[in-house]
């Protein structure tokens, strides 16, 4: 006889552990949560990361932001951001300045053109975050919140703007 998909031991032959289970089943959450928020940026030929890169520079209250810092606060790891400031930039979405003072920063600054842009976006972002999570009450996002934050805590990088001072 079959046991159910929920039954323990079905549970422990299809995974190796608990955290395998856990980790297996982050991975496929993001993943159909992912692809709304692919669907909408295809639509104004953008990835998720060039969008996040956009909204940090929006955010940044001097205006400008250095490179490295930009890639230090993006959701995911970006090892080109190089390559992703480029593209922006070829856009018209953001500009470039080196310090007469340090040759060696980049500091990058979102232009008009990228503030309309997020502009035209921000409903259809937050719409899009709805379809992906609005089924949640809001008791069981915050618990959500802290559960990711617990899970990542040791993997943060010190002075993380990603975890909440304790």
């Amino acid at each position: 006889m079959d046991r159910p998909a929920s039954d323990p031991a079905n549970s422990a032959r299809r995974f190796d552990s608990l955290e395998q289970e856990a980790f297996l089943n982050l991975w496929r959450t993001y993943d159909r949560l992912h692809l709304r928020e692919e669907e909408l940026f295809e639509r104004h030929d953008l990835t998720p990361q060039q969008y996040n890169a956009l909204r940090l520079l929006r955010g940044e209250s001097s205006g400008k932001l250095a490179t490295l810092a930009l890639a230090a606060r993006l959701v995911s790891r970006a090892p080109d951001i190089t390559r992703l400031v480029d593209k922006l930039e070829e856009r018209g979405l953001i500009e470039r300045e080196r310090p007469s003072d340090n040759r060696r920063m980049v500091l990058i600054g979102l232009t008009e053109k990228g503030r309309t842009l997020l502009t035209e976006l921000d409903e259809r972002v937050r719409e899009c975050h709805v379809r992906q999570l609005g089924h949640l009450s809001q008791d069981q996002l915050q618990q959500l919140i802290g559960l990711l934050q617990s899970a990542r805590r040791v993997h943060e990088e010190p002075g993380s703007h990603w975890m909440p001072a304790v």
